[in-house]
């Protein structure tokens, strides 16, 4: 979706973002975060301090980019005409910020869907799952998404991106890209000196309710 915020607005935010570095996540040691991303912390075994920080985090995330959390959660629900709550224990939207030069920029990312924070009997069954990823910054070639339609078996399966051709999805400030969350996915790599520095929102219907967390 070309200019799903204002490119001025997304550029600001991305500038906040990366004056935030001393309040960042960081992860496996290629990747950073504002805000706490329930995938990194899973991955890491760092489960019971995102639960535990999930609040600090979002006083972090309003403290450098006011406004930015109820801007993604409303976007991703006039996407799907609802109105999404914070899910309930978990941190909200944040910001993923992958350096120039480092392994993202020079490789790509690793192919995945984003089905971490769904339990699993719902993620089995299939049911209403989302992530919309906002582009804040400017980078000078690639790094947009390769998009996979591919059967979702219950884990990540990368050799099914083999069977078919990605759709791909650039990547300008302001833009925004709105999938399934069971999709294989892969962030392109990207070059230039600036980082490439997006925003995350994951949702799901839990219970009758919408929920959006990172």
């Amino acid at each position: 979706m070309a200019g799903a915020l204002a490119p001025d607005r997304a550029a600001a935010w991305a500038r906040r973002a990366l004056e935030a570095r001393a309040d960042y996540t960081y992860a496996f040691g290629t990747q950073a975060s504002l805000g706490n991303a329930w995938y990194t912390h899973l991955e890491e075994g760092l489960a019971r301090r995102y639960f535990e920080t999930a609040a600090a985090s979002d006083a972090r995330v309003r403290r450098h980019i006011p406004g930015f959390q109820r801007a993604l959660m409303t976007l991703a629900g006039a996407l799907l005409g609802v109105t999404p709550s914070p899910r309930r224990g978990y941190a909200g939207p944040g910001v993923h910020v992958f350096e120039p030069g480092g392994e993202c920029a020079r490789e790509g990312g690793e192919v995945h869907s984003d089905t971490e924070g769904l339990p699993t009997p719902y993620a089995l069954a299939g049911l209403p799952a989302y992530t919309l990823v906002v582009a804040l910054s400017r980078v000078a070639s690639g790094g947009g998404l390769r998009l996979w339609d591919a059967p979702y078996g219950g884990h990540d399966d990368p050799s099914l991106a083999e069977l078919a051709e990605p759709d791909r999805v650039g990547y300008a400030p302001g833009d925004a890209v709105f999938f399934e969350s069971y999709r294989l996915h892969q962030i392109e790599p990207f070059g230039g000196d600036a980082p490439r520095v997006t925003g995350t929102c994951h949702l799901a219907r839990f219970a009758g309710r919408w929920e959006a967390w990172f």
